[in-house]
Order: structure tokens, then C-alpha cells, then sequence
């Protein structure tokens, strides 16, 4: 080591010792009472021993074997404090996890060994070319512990605890970094070894903070199936990296001249076989299965299955893939591969409805089978793998052949919804060759139950779009009959009339006008018609082209309604043909409604910045009981062959175009309907539309 980096050493050294030697004052002085603060205080005067003795010994005051006795006991006393921490958020007189127990036992067992292997030199004779391997193992169990400290404390307490973990975390992977170097080239790098004092000085402030911010340490915390995976697959990494750390040492010791290229060799293999292991999902299916077995009384975390199960169900749009995904999420649950939907669709049986992982299976079963028959009556969930060795369990039943045929059959599983086979869905053999036992049947009945009721409501919302398209379309029907009845009563009237008037000049002009404009609107009730799907054609429109419209389509009665049009420059927004129909049809009811010596005046005028159409005849009128509950009534006609939605469609064209309809009437006395509709000023858009 040069110069210039023992003296780098010694000044990192010393300011670690310092800064825990002034964060072991705060905790003495603030957590005498406490036992967990007697745990901390004791790590930090440990770690502020051991940068005092490392820079004794980067300055050559000291041999190493006190400042490594310092580091042990400074790691004991952290893996300690860790420990602790995780016992005092159990209930009170929960004993520790068997993995926590298991980690506080060996971490004993090596800090003891250590520690005297650092004290005595006949004991380090003997492990010296295992010390390193110790170190590494020791850091590996201390990276494990602040990994379950993290991942089991609630996302809203971490803020209290992150500083802590980042801080040890820090420290103990660059050791880690350090003696499996060390190992892998039996030297420790002097370079990292003169840094690691200012590393350790740096998390001195995080440790603080986090004092700071747990007085109690004791955050609610447990041990979770998942906080067991990733220490389980952090242990198992470190062994690894130590096999594979020793074994490329002895690659390049025994080598020779290709040592060196050997060991590199080596190195990416094995660092790419970690890779694939971690990504292997077949390994991380059983790795769970295995530590649901030996750990827990339950095989299974219900919250977190039933979350991950909701969460496939019902992510994307609604109703998107959902039927792929009901599939996908069951299949998650048994760490199953691939899976296919059957879903009964009306006479046709229960056909393949999606599939996930697996396009390959396909068949159709009828809905009357014995097979359908025996799943809605039993409710089970099919073992095929059981079926073929336990005949006594399942009768008489036999699989379709389809399914029995197919690669890899494992499961059945009836989606049930209010005791109804709503579908069934086959799954493929788990990767983590889970057994079928009670508490998997009980896990996917309940969760077939919820599948069901996604797809049920999926079918439903579907229904209800076919039945509203259906709906819209029947209602446009029958304004298009409504309207036709209109055109026949008119030339039904004209008809009536022409043997009688036929030569007379003046009745064969109004007949020839007549027909025409009964021609014309029956092409406009075909154009509407076929873009009734369509938005209306809105645009800006003449009140007085509306009227004169309106007037000139009922020329087929004897009796001529008066204009009155104060204005010809009003303008509305509507879609003219809509709106001259809904005037129609008042000026139509009010021509029946007035004998031939009565009058009907069809007159618009503007008044607080709208449009106003009156429609007043002198007919017979009607009550207010009538107007109330009936006159607006669909369907309610007081016609012979009326069919009662004219008034109706009237008044929702009206609405729809902002406007209002009013009724003044009495018996006797005849009627008045008076619309009114939002004024505009835009001459220059006026729509201009033929008869």
C-alpha cells in the first residue's frame, strides 16, 4: 500500500470513528431505558471501535486481526439489532419464524467462530483459507435481514425505516463486494479496503435519521410468504456466488498459463446460469411451494392471492380480454402455465370461448351432456390425474374425449353462478407440481365463483348494448310508420275527394302538389331511415322556410291553416327536416281537431331572444287531466288507428334542440301549442333544403 492511500485510509478511518462515536453519544443520551436502544447504542460504539482500530492499522500502529475481531463484532451486533427489531413487531409471545430463527442461530454460531479465529492465532491458522468465505456469508445474512425489515414494514412506516435499511444496505453490500473479491483472488483489494471508511462515515447521518424517527421501533410487522421468497432467494444466491467464488479461485490456482482465461470463462457461465435460475419461473413456482410446505401452516397467502387474482381479473378497459384473463388469473393461482375458457353460447353447447398459453386444445360440448350434467349438479373441480387412479370418487363420469386427448390435462373447473354452469375452464399440470389437496379445491371454487360473476356481468352489459341497439332501431321504426300513416291519411283524403272534385282545375292542381310532396316525403323517411344510426344534421335554418314547409304538406285538407311571420329573417339551429316533421304533425292535429267553419293560424314571432311558434285553432280542446296524463303519453291514442307517439316525438325533437313545448287548451275552446326555440343571427348559414 502506498503512502498516499494509507494516509487516505487513516483520515476515512478515523472520520467513521468519529461520526459513530458522536451518533453512539445521542443514542446513550436519549434511549438509556430502552432495549433496543442498548442494541443500537452498542452497534454504533462498535462500528466507531472498529474505524478507530482500521485506521490504527492503515497507519501500522495495529495488526489487521483486531481491527477484523472490531468489524465481526460490530456485524453481530447490527445482525442483533436486526433481529430484534423484527421479534418486537410480533404479537407478544409470537416466537420468531423458523427462517429468522434459523439465521440467528447460525449467525451466532459464525460470529463466535469468527471472533475467535480473530483473537486466536492457532484457531485462524486453521480457517484462514475459509475466513473470507465467512465474511461473505456473514454480509449475506446481514443483506437478508435488512431485506425483511424493508419488504415486511407497511408502505405508510417506511418512511421511519428506509433511511436505516438504505444505510446498512449500503455498508454491508460493499463489503460483500469486498471479501468475495477477496475470496475469488485470496487478497483483499487495497483500494476498497481504504475507501471503506468514508463509506461507512457517509451512512452514519441515515442511521441517525431513521433513531430519530422509530422511538419504538415497533411498526406492526410480519413474516410474509413473500418477505420469505426473496430471503430464501437472497440466501441461496449468496451460497451460490460463494461456490462459485471458490471454485474460480482454484480454476486460476490449478490452472496454469490458462487460469486466468479458465476463470473468466467460468465467471460468465455462472453468472449467466444465476440469471436464468432467477428468471426460471418453474424455480420460483416450487421455491414458493416448497416454503408454503415447510413454514406456514397455510400453503397459501390468501390476501395477496386474492390480491394478484382481482388484479388480473379486472385490469384493462372494462370488458376487454376479459374472458382471456379470468383464464390467466386462474391459472396464476396454481402456477399453471396454460389454460382454455368454455362458455355456453344458446343452442350450440359450450364452445371455446379464450384461451391463455395454449391454442392448441379445441372441442365443443354439447349442453345436455353427462359430462355438463354431472359438473352442475356435483359443483367439484375435476383432478383428471386423480379420476384415472380414484374411479370410486368421480362414478361413472368419463372426460370428453377431447379433453382426455389432449397434451397435459390437469384441471377442470366449473364457473358457477346462483347454481348455473355458466362455463368450465381446463387448466394445464403446475409447474411447481402442486397437489391437489382441500385447500386448492377450496381455492378455486371461490375463485371460479368470482370469475363467474365478472363473465356474467360481461354477457349481461353485452345483452344490454344488443338491446338498446334493437331498441333504438324499433324506435325509429316506429316514427317512420307513424309518419307513413300521416302520407296514406293524407292521400287516403285526397283520394276521397277526387270523385267528386276531379274536374275541377283547382282540385287536380292541389292534387298534382299533394302527391308530390307526399312523394318527396316518403324519399326523406327513407333517407332517415337508412342513417338512423346517424347524429342529425343540425345546421342554421329559417323559421319561416319551417312553416311554409309545414303549411304546404297539409294541402290535402279542405280547411288551410293562416301564416303569420312577423319575421322572415329567424333564425334556429335544428335539422330542418326533424323540426318541419314535429310543426307537421301540431299543425296536423290541430286541422283534425277544428271543424271546416273553424280557423287554424300557424304564425312565429320572437320574443326574449328566442323563436316562438304558435299553433291555435279553434277545435274542440282537451282538459287538463288529458294533457297531463295523456296527451305525451307513448302509445296512448285517442285516434282509431292513431298509434299515440306523435305528440311525443314532437315534444323530445323540441327538447333535444333546447327548445320548449307549452299546451293552452279547454274544452270547447280550442288549443294552443306554443314552441319555443333558441334564437340565432347567422343569415349567411341558412340552410336551403327542397320541398
Amino acid at each position: 500500500m502506498t503512502d498516499t492511500l494509507m494516509l487516505l485510509a487513516t483520515i476515512g478511518y478515523s472520520l467513521a470513528a468519529l461520526a459513530y462515536l458522536g451518533l453512539s453519544a445521542l443514542i446513550v443520551v436519549s434511549w438509556r431505558r430502552r432495549p433496543q436502544g442498548r442494541l443500537l447504542a452498542l452497534a454504533t460504539i462498535l462500528s466507531a471501535a472498529w474505524g478507530a482500530l482500521s485506521a490504527l492499522t492503515a497507519w501500522g500502529e495495529l495488526p489487521p486481526r483486531l481491527g477484523l475481531a472490531a468489524e465481526v463484532a460490530r456485524n453481530g451486533a447490527w445482525l442483533a439489532l436486526l433481529l430484534y427489531i423484527l421479534h418486537l413487531r410480533l404479537p407478544p409471545g409470537t416466537p420468531l419464524p423458523p427462517p429468522l430463527r434459523f439465521i440467528r442461530l447460525f449467525g451466532g454460531l459464525l460470529v463466535g467462530g469468527l471472533l475467535l479465529a480473530s483473537v486466536n492465532p492457532f484457531v485462524a491458522l486453521l480457517v484462514q483459507p475459509a475466513e473470507n468465505m465467512g465474511l461473505v456469508l456473514l454480509t449475506v445474512m446481514c443483506l437478508a435481514l435488512v431485506e425483511q425489515v424493508f419488504h415486511s414494514t407497511r408502505p405508510q412506516d417506511r418512511w421511519a425505516i428506509k433511511f436505516l435499511c438504505l444505510g446498512l444496505g449500503g455498508v454491508f453490500v460493499y463489503d460483500f463486494l469486498l471479501y468475495a473479491n477477496a475470496a475469488l483472488f485470496h487478497a483483499l483489494d487495497a483500494q476498497m479496503w481504504a475507501a471503506r471508511g468514508y463509506v461507512a462515515a457517509l451512512v452514519a447521518p441515515l442511521i441517525a435519521i431513521s433513531a430519530a424517527r422509530n422511538p419504538e421501533w415497533s411498526a406492526p410487522v410480519g413474516l410474509s410468504r413473500s418477505m420469505a421468497f426473496h430471503t430464501a432467494s437472497l440466501l441461496a444466491a449468496g451460497i451460490y456466488l460463494l461456490l462459485i467464488a471458490g471454485a474460480g479461485y482454484y480454476l486460476r490456482l490449478f490452472g496454469g498459463e490458462w487460469g486466468d482465461v479458465v476463470q473468466t470463462v467460468f465467471l460468465f457461465v455462472a453468472a449467466m446460469v444465476l440469471v436464468l435460475l432467477m428468471l426460471s419461473g418453474t424455480l420460483r413456482a416450487r421455491l414458493r411451494v416448497f416454503l408454503s410446505k415447510h413454514f406456514f401452516s397455510y400453503h397459501y397467502d390468501y390476501r395477496e392471492e386474492w390480491l394478484n387474482f382481482t388484479r388480473t381479473l379486472t385490469e384493462g378497459a372494462p370488458g376487454e380480454r376479459l374472458c382471456e384473463r379470468a383464464v390467466e388469473a386462474l391459472a396464476k393461482l396454481l402456477e399453471s402455465p396454460g389454460g382454455a375458457l368454455w362458455m355456453r353460447e344458446g343452442n350450440a353447447g359450450y364452445q371455446r370461448a379464450a384461451h391463455w398459453n395454449w391454442g392448441d386444445i379445441n372441442g365443443t360440448e354439447p349442453a345436455g351432456s353427462a359430462f355438463i350434467q354431472w359438473l352442475a349438479n356435483k359443483q367439484w373441480v375435476v383432478d383428471l390425474d386423480e379420476m384415472k387412479t380414484r374411479r370410486d370418487l368421480y362414478g361413472d363420469l368419463e372426460a370428453p374425449a377431447w379433453i382426455s386427448e389432449a397434451e397435459d390435462t390437469w384441471l377442470i373447473v366449473p364457473l358457477l353462478l346462483h347454481d348455473e354452469l355458466l362455463g368450465f375452464v381446463v387448466l394445464k399440470h403446475s409447474l411447481a407440481k402442486i397437489g391437489f389437496n382441500w385447500e386448492v379445491s377450496d381455492l378455486i371454487k371461490v375463485a371460479a365463483r368470482q370469475a363467474a360473476a365478472h363473465l356474467a356481468q360481461m354477457r349481461a352489459a353485452n345483452a344490454l348494448i344488443v338491446a338498446r341497439q334493437f331498441e333504438s332501431f324499433n324506435r325509429t321504426t316506429t316514427f317512420v310508420i307513424h309518419d307513413l300513416k300521416n302520407l296514406v291519411a293524407q292521400l287516403s283524403l285526397l283520394l276521397a275527394n277526387a270523385e267528386k272534385h276531379k274536374n275541377n282545375p283547382e282540385f287536380q292542381a292541389d292534387m298534382l302538389g299533394t302527391v308530390e310532396n307526399a312523394v318527396a316525403r316518403m324519399n326523406k323517411v327513407l333517407a332517415q331511415l337508412r342513417r338512423s344510426g346517424e347524429e342529425a344534421r343540425t345546421g342554421s335554418v329559417a323559421v319561416a322556410d319551417i312553416l311554409n314547409d309545414a303549411a304546404a304538406s297539409k294541402q290535402a285538407f279542405k280547411l288551410r291553416p293562416q301564416l303569420d311571420l312577423a319575421s322572415a329573417g329567424m333564425q334556429v339551429r335544428a335539422d330542418r327536416e326533424q323540426l318541419t316533421r314535429a310543426i307537421g304533425h301540431l299543425l296536423q292535429n290541430a286541422l283534425e281537431a277544428t271543424p271546416p267553419s273553424g280557423q287554424v293560424t300557424l304564425r312565429a314571432f320572437e320574443a326574449s331572444g328566442q323563436a316562438v311558434i304558435e299553433i291555435t285553432d279553434t277545435g274542440y280542446g282537451m282538459d287538463n287531466e288529458f294533457i297531463r296524463t295523456r296527451l305525451f303519453q307513448p302509445f296512448d291514442s285517442t285516434k282509431g288507428a292513431g298509434m299515440g307517439i306523435g305528440a311525443y316525438e314532437c315534444r323530445e325533437t323540441i327538447r333535444a334542440l333546447g327548445g320548449q313545448l307549452a299546451v293552452e287548451s279547454a274544452p270547447g275552446s280550442g288549443t294552443r301549442f306554443r314552441v319555443c326555440l333558441p334564437l340565432i343571427n347567422d343569415s349567411a348559414n341558412v340552410v336551403k333544403a327542397s320541398a
